[in-house]
């Protein structure tokens, strides 16, 4: 368990032997922290789908109380194959105090044009924030298909931000076969795998995965799930904490059971 300076200095007058070397050891400024959830399939058959989103609400206005939160992405499948229930899981949605981002799932069986009526956004988006910029891009279309990303969009868009400190991409279905669901996308990952200023990639999809690969030198993430009715036996979501300092750090979450599981922490 990790503990901030704040937290260690309640301890230092019950254990006065205890030293610390702070000037070696700083511990640089917070500068952004966003979660990144996935999988909630509002509307599921034979699950407890209302329930599973006012879970996540809770956590994530818990995190945004007690230890700041930025925004949050939700990185596809949002609803299950109904096209009416995309409504439904806006309203559900609409109670976090905190802004959140949509990727577009297999899933998320609409067509383009009721994805950009309900979100305000194409299902190709990407926005700033400061010095680091965040790509959603879109694995799926209204049949449901598994696709790998419009590779041109995504050139495009990695150099519009070639000037920003980092760059985070997040895409539903993982473009590599490390996994039973993913796609095999080569020109996808060599494109990411050679832009610089890529920090990481993030994934849904896959409701049993919630650690990372490796591929390029760059990290590939999964966040487990917070709905649905098959994956890890525990439903959470990934932290994402960025430095001024320009360093960064991603875990995995389990509200349940309070640990933090699979930390990664990257580089300036």
């Amino acid at each position: 368990m990790l503990l901030a300076r704040r937290d260690l200095l309640k301890f230092l007058p019950a254990f006065p032997w205890l030293t610390f070397d702070w000037q070696t050891t700083p511990a640089a400024p917070l500068l952004l922290r966003f979660a990144v959830a996935s999988d909630g399939h509002y509307g599921q058959p034979n699950t407890d789908f209302e329930k599973f989103h006012t879970d996540i609400v809770r956590w994530l206005n818990q995190e945004k109380l007690q230890k700041g939160l930025d925004f949050t992405i939700f990185n596809g499948d949002l609803i299950h194959d109904e096209p009416t229930l995309l409504y439904d899981v806006k309203t559900a949605l609409k109670r976090l105090t905190v802004p959140f981002f949509v990727v577009r799932g297999n899933h998320d069986r609409v067509g383009n044009d009721v994805w950009e009526s309900t979100w305000g956004y194409p299902t190709n988006h990407s926005f700033a924030r400061g010095e680091y910029a965040f790509i959603l891009g879109d694995t799926s279309n209204e049949k449901g298909e598994y696709l790998c990303p419009d590779v041109d969009w995504l050139r495009n868009e990695l150099a519009k931000y070639a000037g920003k400190k980092g760059i985070f991409v997040f895409l539903h279905i993982t473009p590599a076969l490390w996994t039973v669901h993913g796609r095999d996308c080569a020109d996808v990952r060599e494109l990411l795998e050679k832009t610089p200023n890529v920090k990481a990639v993030f994934h849904g999809h896959d409701h049993d995965e919630d650690g990372r690969k490796m591929s390029g030198g760059k990290p590939y993430f999964f966040d487990g799930h917070f709905g649905g009715s098959w994956g890890t036996t525990y439903k959470g979501y990934r932290i994402v904490e960025i430095y001024e300092n320009g360093s960064w750090q991603s875990y995995q979450y389990n509200p349940m059971a309070t640990p933090i599981l699979n930390t990664f922490e990257g580089k300036a």
